[in-house]
């Protein structure tokens, strides 16, 4: 069993707004929001619950209550008593620790990722015939293939910031990147300033490596407006100068999940006060380029600053597909060393063969971001014409570029709305995922980078989970227009 405990006051701020739009037993509603927080990984399997007593001191609720919801928890399978352990939070049929993957009828858009490009097994078989010139060295490569290396830089000099191979490492993804990165950037106990909402695997990344969290609130795309914008750059400049962070974790194109970006001058205020303060930025990229109908494309934040100041971190993985786990880091070449040393003992190398496809793939870079942006209109067009169709009190941001809309749903349901659409066989993330603290339970994350048919389908889940909410009032249902 795993020794992980969540303490009372952790797993309040994990519930947030766990009786919002709740109707009839306590028990229940507290029970269907743990079972939630165990589905979507937010309480890990093996977890060791809070005390009866304590949790319910700390909910301001009756000790009967958090018994009752604990039974239920273990009657559905999601929670198992231990003899002098306690409750601990498990999955209904899974072995210890492993998560569960969803039913193949299960429609999952839990992750905000595009289907692999229509051609990229004939790459595959190109990279296989590259592969013999390759294989009478070791195999071992923690730092990047000379060739993709030099493709990646290059890619980086045609959006206007002058790289050299030296500032690249290729790593496992985008998501092993920042854990790198933070590994060797962050003391245990320093500050690390996040975006509220934000990619909740950085954050994690982040806490692991030991950070102390300063969230700072953005706002969705469309309500960035000249004045917003400046209120979230002032905020960021403040909590940079006032908790003088060692790091900085930032998307500055088409934000994860909000949409929004920074403008050229955003960007450079934000490196000036970070160059002040000794803070490195860590910038993710990894929607960079996915633009729909943006007017005009920012140079990458690096190019804004002093060198040093900004770390890049981007992947195949938006553009691509997922199963090509390749990423890289741009830095300067001391820091580039530090990471090397860092990485060794706990990896030895990105696969050759996916290296190989990659650099083919980065060859073709425009062709598929020109694939990319019209599956991506295509998206968020039908998402805010259905959305508008079946949710008329729904708010849908029009985003110019990314891989998903935040959905102000006008009241605090985010993570019932998640739990309901499970039973329609949709999963979704619910709000709260993407803050640290239960927060964010009026908002929604839809991608819109799936196959429009899919997100057809996904909308109508939505639409028949929102009526079997009992929250939701028969006339209420009543105004909503019929399933098409």
């Amino acid at each position: 069993m795993s020794d992980a405990a969540l303490s009372a006051r952790a797993l309040q701020n994990l519930l947030g707004e766990w009786r919002a739009g709740a109707r009839g037993a306590v028990y229940l509603a507290l029970a269907e929001r743990v079972r939630l927080l165990v589905l979507d990984g937010r309480v890990s399997v093996d977890t060791r619950l809070p005390a009866e007593r304590e949790l319910a001191e700390r909910l301001g609720v009756s000790r009967t209550t958090v018994t009752a919801a604990y039974r239920h928890l273990r009657e559905q399978g999601f929670v198992r008593s231990i003899r002098g352990s306690g409750s601990v939070a498990r999955i209904p049929g899974a072995p210890a620790v492993l998560p569960v993957p969803p039913a193949p009828t299960h429609l999952d858009l839990s992750k905000a990722a595009p289907p692999a490009l229509p051609w990229l097994a004939d790459v595959a078989r190109e990279a296989v015939d590259d592969l013999p010139a390759h294989l009478g060295d070791s195999g071992f490569d923690p730092i990047g293939l000379p060739v993709l290396r030099q493709a990646i830089a290059d890619r980086y000099a045609a959006r206007g910031l002058p790289t050299s191979p030296e500032q690249i490492m290729v790593t496992i993804g985008a998501q092993h990147a920042i854990a790198l990165v933070s590994r060797v950037l962050v003391g245990r106990g320093d500050r690390a300033v996040i975006e509220a909402p934000t990619y909740p695997h950085a954050y994690e990344a982040l806490q692991l490596a030991g950070a102390r969290l300063v969230a700072v609130p953005v706002a969705p795309h469309e309500e960035a407006d000249v004045a917003n914008r400046v209120d979230d750059v002032d905020a960021l400049e403040r909590a940079l100068a006032r908790t003088n962070p060692s790091t900085a974790y930032l998307m500055p194109d088409f934000q994860n999940p909000t949409g929004r970006s920074l403008d050229a001058d955003a960007r450079r205020r934000l490196l000036d006060v970070a160059a002040r303060q000794g803070t490195v930025v860590i910038a993710d990229e990894t929607t960079a380029e996915l633009d729909i109908d943006r007017n005009h494309s920012p140079l990458p934040l690096a190019a804004y600053g002093p060198a040093g100041t900004a770390v890049l971190v981007g992947s195949l993985g938006k553009t691509v597909w997922g199963g090509v786990r390749i990423g890289w880091i741009r830095a300067e070449p001391a820091l580039i060393r530090r990471l090397l040393a860092a990485r060794l003992p706990g990896d030895l190398g990105t696969p050759i063969l996916e290296q190989l496809m990659a650099t083919r793939l980065i060859g073709r870079m425009d062709e598929i971001l020109e694939l990319r942006r019209a599956e991506l209109r295509a998206g968020r067009d039908r998402v805010e014409s259905l959305v508008a169709e079946q949710f008329p009190d729904w708010h849908v941001p029009h985003v110019d570029g990314g891989i998903a809309v935040w959905i102000g749903l006008g009241a605090p349901v985010s993570s019932q709305l998640a739990l309901a659409a499970r039973a329609q066989g949709l999963l979704i993330a619910a709000g709260p995922r993407f803050g640290i603290d239960g927060a964010f339970e009026r908002f929604l994350r839809l991608p819109i980078c799936q196959p429009v048919a899919e997100t057809e389908a996904a909308v109508h889940a939505l639409r028949r989970a929102w009526e079997s909410m009992p929250g939701l009032a028969p006339a209420e249902a009543g105004l909503l227009p019929a399933v098409v």
